[in-house]
């Protein structure tokens, strides 16, 4: 399974907003210098997530991103879903009744046994996503950042984060 890059840098840049304070909002071109990315792609994610529910969006010159919920209601199932959509990884497509000399339909009742194995492990897959939180990734990096981590991105957040009204 391929995840495209607009996963990877949906949950770093909710990662990031998670750190803001509640009055405090960053731009899509900021989130975007601060990961060295596309601005256009990340806005089409960032537009992505806040159709989800996951950010709001405030607009005007002092406007930006900040998240909708609380870092502990935002998993990863909740983020890859919203930048990828809710179909399954796997799409049968039924190639077993192509081809000659087709089977009769009675043989096509239920899903073969490959489509089931793959929306197995698509089960599996998704319920570890929701295992994890914004929140979780949070405690995980302040567990193991030496202050290096923490200190680039407080000098950052002090150059671009504007604050609004909530």
């Amino acid at each position: 399974m391929k995840l495209g890059d607009g996963v990877e840098q949906a949950i770093h840049s909710m990662t990031m907003l998670a750190t803001l304070p509640e009055d405090g909002v960053l731009s899509a071109a900021a989130l975007a210098e601060f990961h060295g990315v596309s601005p256009s792609y990340l806005l089409k994610h960032l537009q992505a997530l806040s159709s989800a529910g996951l950010v709001d969006t405030v607009p005007g010159p002092k406007g930006g991103y900040r998240l909708a919920r609380k870092p502990e209601a935002i998993t990863l199932l909740d983020i890859v879903l919203a930048v990828e959509g809710p179909q399954p990884a796997f799409r049968c497509r039924e190639i077993r009744q192509r081809g000659p000399d087709p089977l009769p339909q009675r043989y096509f009742e239920k899903p073969c046994g490959i489509a089931a194995a793959m929306l197995a492990a698509e089960r599996v897959y998704r319920a570890e996503l929701k295992k994890t939180s914004i929140a979780d990734l949070i405690s995980d990096l302040k567990a193991n950042d030496d202050g290096g981590i923490a200190a680039r991105g407080c000098a950052f957040l002090e150059i671009h984060e504007r604050k609004t009204a909530r």
